[in-house]
């Protein structure tokens, strides 16, 4: 490990506000929705001294398994049309939960009536968005069939917090035409949660069949890395050298005590793989990856030391042990600590990275680094002064004076940024390349 002491006007359009001589601000926000909610298990249990006792489920399903043709019947009808109205597939769901309860608990069969209902029963609608919608990224979207000349279609990833304050990830597909318009589809009342189809010691693999809208994934905590919560995606459309594309995204998997990096890869935005980053340099927070091999090795950003960011080489996807400082605070707006606000983007003046700053009263602000295309340990210029900070109306929220975002995308010229506002909804914003270039010195 070594450490090295490297360090056109903005346009205007109805829908949008005027942010600065670099960023406009749109309209459009993406607010947390309480009403979207997803089924996901619940085991409720017995404090200490009683856990010793007969397993709460098992006396769930001893009260189901004593109710009368009658009982059963109608408790299940009002159960389950309710929620036939709310969500996709729910008998399936609920019959799996018993299938798992009853192999946990060693239960026996009951009727499919009665097998729904115990599974109702150890089932619970969760509302993954209703206190925050924030942190997002943005990647092309794999499927560019249809869209009207000049525009791209999009994929955003964006953070959802619910009860207990579990972060998961959830998807909305947008259409941008640089200098113009963006719009975001709206997104189904339901979430879908993953199907788990394999498991090989850390490494998990998922599904969603069947699915009928982008937005219905819920990327919701699946191991006990991740019981509270999987934290800021930052997707990548990452292009192999024989020039096929991957995507990945590199997390924060938090347990409730401890946080550790892990990276997901999708095949299809309907079949994810999640497994941990090793080495030690995944220990941390705000991992980025580079869209491509650099000179061979694969890249990635960090913030090793909590305050920096450091680049990291490795010839492994998911090992990371090599490492260098290379942007550390340096200006008022960054004096607490830095980090990136998303992957690398590459341009003919070399790689581009936005970053983030924390200032005074722990004011978030954005701002930008550009590092050597062919040795991006090298550091060619930065931003003086932040391209975005909160404005007036931004300024309150969850988490007060905060911008953030974990990826932004450059099409014909353009940047565009969806970004966090005070850890509580998302908004966007645009600029041509050629004025924040003008901004680094």
């Amino acid at each position: 490990m070594k450490q090295a002491n490297t360090d056109d006007a903005a346009f205007r359009k109805v829908g949008a506000e005027a942010a600065s001589s670099v960023f406009t601000r749109y309209a459009l926000r993406l607010q947390p929705d309480p009403s979207r909610t997803v089924l996901r298990p619940f085991l409720p249990g017995y404090p200490p001294p009683f856990e010793e006792l007969m397993s709460r489920p098992k006396r769930i399903f001893e009260r189901i398994a004593a109710l009368d043709e009658i009982g059963s019947r109608t408790l299940h009808r009002q159960v389950v049309a309710t929620m036939r109205e709310r969500h996709r597939d729910v008998d399936a769901f609920f019959a799996a939960q018993f299938d798992a309860a009853r192999s946990q608990f060693n239960l026996p069969a009951l009727d499919t009536e009665r097998a729904e209902l115990v599974g109702a029963f150890l089932s619970q609608e969760y509302a993954f968005e209703s206190a925050a919608l924030f942190n997002p990224s943005v990647v092309l979207h794999p499927d560019q069939s249809g869209v009207k000349a000049g525009a791209v279609r999009l994929i955003f990833s964006l953070r959802g917090i619910g009860e207990g304050h579990v972060s998961s990830a959830t998807f909305r597909v947008g259409t941008w035409c640089p200098g113009g318009d963006l719009s975001i589809e709206p997104p189904v009342g339901h979430g879908i949660a993953p199907r788990i189809e394999s498991e090989d010691g850390d490494v998990v693999r998922f599904s969603w069949p069947d699915l009928t809208d982008a937005s219905e994934p819920v990327l919701f905590p699946v191991t006990a890395s991740q019981r509270q919560g999987i934290e800021d995606l930052r997707l990548t459309r990452f292009l192999e050298e024989d020039g096929t594309v991957e995507y990945y995204a590199t997390y924060t998997a938090f347990s409730g005590s401890n946080a550790r990096s892990e990276m997901l890869r999708a095949a299809t935005f309907s079949c994810f793989e999640l497994r941990p980053l090793s080495g030690m340099f995944a220990l941390n927070k705000g991992m980025a990856l580079f869209p491509r091999r650099v000179d061979g090795r694969y890249m990635m950003l960090a913030r090793a030391d909590n305050e920096s960011i450091w680049l990291l080489r490795s010839d492994h996807l998911y090992r990371w042990d090599e490492g260098q400082r290379v942007v550390y605070p340096r200006f008022e707006w960054e004096f607490v600590q830095m980090g990136n606000c998303g992957p690398p983007i590459e341009l003919d003046e070399g790689w581009l990275v936005l970053t983030h700053g924390v200032g005074p009263v722990r004011s978030y602000s954005i701002g930008a680094v550009l590092l050597d295309k062919k040795d991006p340990a090298r550091v060619l210029a930065r931003t003086p002064k932040p391209l975005l900070t909160p404005s007036p109306q931004e300024r309150g929220g969850y988490v007060p004076n905060v911008v953030y975002s974990c990826g932004s995308l450059v099409h014909d010229g353009m940047l565009l940024l969806p970004y966090a506002v005070a850890d509580q909804y998302t908004a966007f914003a645009s600029a041509p390349i050629s004025d924040i270039l003008s901004n680094l010195r």
